[in-house]
């Protein structure tokens, strides 16, 4: 079989599956696994989403927890990635966790459900979005600050930038779609040898490194709580840093043989981060100086100063910092993209007000331009409350986490439910964990559940108004929306995947794939073959 054949094969047959689906092609299939595994990491990137949010684990324990729960939370993230893997190669489709719901659940609660987790992933993903403004914005005023001491960040300045960034990226989203598994390639490259750079820089630069029982043993407490708890509100810093693997299950449409490759990128995500995240906290943790001291760094980035303190150079220090800030920005292009396509996929069904509007497809340039603008829209909400309260910031990265693992969460309890009642479906995807997915699908569901109710708790005591985490709230109102919504509208017009007919469809795929390689090989395929005739 030749090459152009054999692309041939494999977009016929994930369009066919699609089909079945209820779905239409509209999007163009642009990503190789090389570049979607670009696109995932990018997204991952797990040492500079812990570099990011350092603080949280400076406050919280200080190294052995960032160390321990990273290694604790990057054990249990590839039972959940192998678990979403497994249902994204058997249903290859943009709406990812709500669509498999649908499909998964019990007939009885199949709808409904699906509902509910559609709310929770899209506000996850767009939540995830506004953070990673937040860090980006972060990292340039910080090094504004180390290069001009005089000047003093405001809260207003990082919203301010924190909104460019999302103007740049809904640019690059509307009127560059086609440079995305270019630049998602590049990306890959950078973000490794950035790593690279980072990690030897310090190491070989820091004369004052700490010593082992301060990294593996020594305990640091700032938030007021006890030594337990404190512990346990570390864990926010690795969840954190361990998420989003879902990306390539929203980019499926997008994916040439998506139903091999997407399950792949996910699982490859999962292990280059942890392994990636690994190496960079125990760097980092070595040459750490007073912890005091950076956790209140006027640079507002406790990283920026570890690389200073480290290399002793602002120069050095930019650096460093703006090999990051390049992973951020295009990590905000990507998170904008995952979130319009998962809008996209949600207005498809019927699941947001204006559906008909925000599941447009731009003709030209094949993307959803309405779905990307809700989405920079959401994200700008989402900066602006650290206008109202210092803690902004926080409260932010908990409803993006606990908004991502919910919605993992829920694909797994509703494979776990049918199970248990005798209803299970089997999963028919290139990818298989066989008799061990119930068991992966039990310990992420565990996992995911004991983190998202840790997500909650206030980082800081005495807690003061200032200082509440109001993640419950903003998820108890999104939950509360989901549920009205549904019995208002949702229920009367949501549709989600078209399960009649599909699971036949997906369970024929592996032989249809035989005979379809025999016609090709044979060049037998008939010329006017359509979509009614592509099995």
């Amino acid at each position: 079989m030749s090459l152009d054949e054999k692309v041939f094969h494999e977009d016929v047959q994930e369009e066919k599956v699609l089909e079945d689906l209820g779905y239409q092609q509209e999007l163009k299939r642009s990503f190789g696994l090389l570049g979607m595994i670009g696109f995932a990491f990018s997204i991952v990137t797990s040492w500079t989403a812990l570099g990011g949010v350092l603080i949280v684990g400076v406050e919280s324990g200080g190294p052995p927890v960032m160390i321990y729960s990273w290694i604790a939370v990057s054990i249990f993230g590839l039972a959940v990635g192998y678990s979403m893997a497994e249902m994204c190669s058997a249903y290859p489709i943009a709406g990812g966790q709500y669509s498999w719901v649908a499909v998964i659940a019990p007939p009885k609660i199949a709808r409904g459900m699906s509902w509910v987790t559609g709310w929770f992933m899209i506000v996850g993903i767009l939540a995830m979005g506004a953070t990673n403004n937040f860090i980006g914005a972060n990292f340039i005023l910080g090094q504004a600050n180390l290069s001009f001491p005089g000047y003093t960040i405001e809260r207003w300045h990082t919203v301010l930038l924190a909104y460019l960034i999302a103007f740049i990226s809904t640019g690059l989203n509307v009127y560059g779609p086609h440079l995305l598994d270019r630049i998602s390639r590049f990306i890959l490259i950078w973000n490794i040898l950035s790593f690279v750079i980072v990690v030897i820089t310090i190491l070989a630069t820091n004369d004052h490194k700490q010593p082992a029982k301060f990294v593996f043993s020594d305990f640091q407490n700032f938030t007021g709580f006890s030594t337990g708890f404190a512990a346990i509100l570390g864990l926010l810093q690795s969840s954190f840093g361990m998420c989003c693997y879902d990306a390539p299950a929203h980019m499926t449409e997008e994916m040439k043989n998506a139903s091999r490759e997407a399950p792949k990128a996910i699982i490859m995500s999962v292990y280059i981060g942890a392994i990636t995240g690994f190496i960079f906290l125990i760097s980092v943790c070595f040459c750490i100086g007073d912890i005091a001291s950076t956790a209140s760094s006027t640079t507002g980035v406790p990283l920026i100063q570890i690389f200073y303190d480290s290399t002793g150079s602002v120069v050095g220090t930019c650096f460093l910092s703006s090999l990051i800030v390049v992973i951020v920005l295009v990590c905000a292009n990507f998170l904008l993209a995952e979130g319009s396509r998962s809008l996209f996929a949600f207005a498809r069904d019927h699941g947001l007000p204006f559906s008909k509007l925000f599941a447009t497809v731009e003709s030209k340039r094949q993307v959803p331009v309405y779905a990307i603008l809700l989405a920079c829209a959401v994200q700008i909400a989402l900066n602006s409350i650290y206008f109202g309260t210092l803690t902004g910031f926080n409260t932010v990265i908990s409803i993006a986490t606990e908004g991502f693992y919910l919605s993992y969460a829920m694909p797994l309890l509703a494979r776990i439910i049918a199970w248990f009642y005798g209803d299970a479906k089997t999963l028919p995807g290139p990818y298989s964990l066989g008799r061990w997915g119930i068991w992966m699908n039990i310990t992420g569901l565990v996992f995911l559940v004991f983190t998202s109710i840790t997500f909650n708790f206030p980082t800081l005591a005495p807690v003061t108004a200032g200082d509440m985490n109001y993640t419950s709230a903003a998820i108890g109102v999104i939950g509360l929306i989901s549920i009205v919504t549904w019995f208002t509208t949702g229920r009367k017009n949501f549709t989600g995947p078209q399960i009649g007919g599909s699971v036949a469809v997906l369970e024929a795929r592996l032989g249809e794939k035989g005979r379809l390689d025999e016609s090709l090989d044979d060049k037998t395929v008939a010329p006017e073959m359509g979509l009614d005739a592509r099995t």
